[in-house]
């Protein structure tokens, strides 16, 4: 069945018995993981996890449906999370909504599929299956979800606190959800004992990353700009936030310059192509610098490696900062090569 966010939250919360697929597919990863995090919560501490990955189930097709009957050893509650999937993991997915019974949930995160493949179709088709789409939220979007998610957690939020989570994190619902917990745990609220939480209490807890910062960093980054990029990364080296907003920041500069270099590729001037983007002026000397630098192909692979190196910090948890620095140092040599 194809399911509405508030369905399939429903569904995570309180996982039904006759249900046993969740196909979260989108470009949006991260919300994918807070859902698939929301379905451990519900199953429990002693919940677990046995985790999958596409080119495990292309090779063993029948190993998800083994999974998804097995019992656990202690008889604890018992999920399979699939990440990395694609359609190769139809064959699997078809098994396992063909089998009689299956008592363990299973989580497939795609997020490369399209809403027109067969993987989805299979899922929308079955009764035992709910597909949703994962999108980064718009503003507006984002501000709603940060509310919700206060009240989930006992908490009035402020709008000027809300908008300050939004930026922050860049729309990324799983850093969303990790500040509003902070903010939770803070202020010893809960839904039988609701609390406000205002800019004040956002400022005990919160450790954000300034705009300019993350912008620093970009600029030095697809500017070929070691030395400074290395001083960008030092200055937030004890900031507690997430690497997905800084890489989302990334990928929009990439496809900004990716827009303009083939536009002066059709002759257009750099100064015209930059005002009719709004450049915004103190950034004009980096961005015809890199104008200079970069071809469109190039491009291209640097946003295809930074999407990837998203879904590689997500998957290496604490981790995740050391694989975005690499990633970033590694963009800088290359663009000053």
């Amino acid at each position: 069945m194809k399911a509405t966010e508030a369905r399939l939250t429903a569904a995570l919360d309180r996982p039904p018995a006759d249900l046993r697929l969740y196909l979260l597919h989108g470009p949006d990863e991260a919300t994918a993981q807070a859902h698939a995090a929301r379905l451990a919560r519900a199953l429990g501490q002693g919940a677990e996890r046995v985790d999958l990955d596409g080119a495990t189930l292309r090779s063993d097709p029948a190993r998800l449906s083994d999974e998804a009957a097995a019992i656990s050893l202690f008889g604890d509650p018992r999920y399979i999370r699939v990440t990395s999937a694609g359609e190769e993991v139809l064959e699997a997915v078809a098994a396992l909504l063909d089998l009689e019974r299956a008592g363990n949930p299973v989580v497939v995160i795609a997020p490369s599929v399209k809403s027109t493949g067969k993987l989805v179709k299979a899922a929308i088709d079955s009764d035992r299956a709910l597909a949703f789409a994962c999108y980064p939220p718009n503003a507006r979007d984002a501000a709603a979800v940060v509310a919700e998610l206060g009240r989930a957690e006992g908490l009035r939020i402020a709008p000027t606190a809300v908008q300050r989570i939004v930026r922050a994190s860049d729309g990324d619902r799983a850093v969303m959800a990790r500040e509003v917990e902070k903010l939770a745990l803070y202020l010893d609220a809960a839904p039988d004992r609701p609390a406000d939480a205002d800019e004040e209490a956002l400022d005990a807890v919160g450790a954000d990353i300034a705009e300019g910062e993350i912008g620093d960093v970009v600029l030095a980054a697809t500017g070929g700009d070691v030395p400074a990029l290395v001083e960008g990364l030092r200055r937030m080296a004890g900031a507690d936030s997430s690497p997905i907003p800084l890489l989302r920041a990334l990928g929009r500069r990439l496809l900004a310059l990716a827009d303009m270099r083939a536009a002066i590729d059709t002759g257009e001037g750099v100064e015209q192509v930059m005002k009719r983007h709004r450049v915004f002026w103190r950034e004009e000397a980096s961005t015809a610098a890199a104008l200079r630098r970069w071809r469109v192909p190039a491009l291209a692979a640097a946003l295809a490696a930074a999407r990837r190196t998203e879904r590689e910090v997500i998957a290496a948890g604490p981790a995740g900062r050391v694989v975005m620095e690499t990633f970033l140092l590694r963009l800088a040599q290359r663009v000053a090569r």
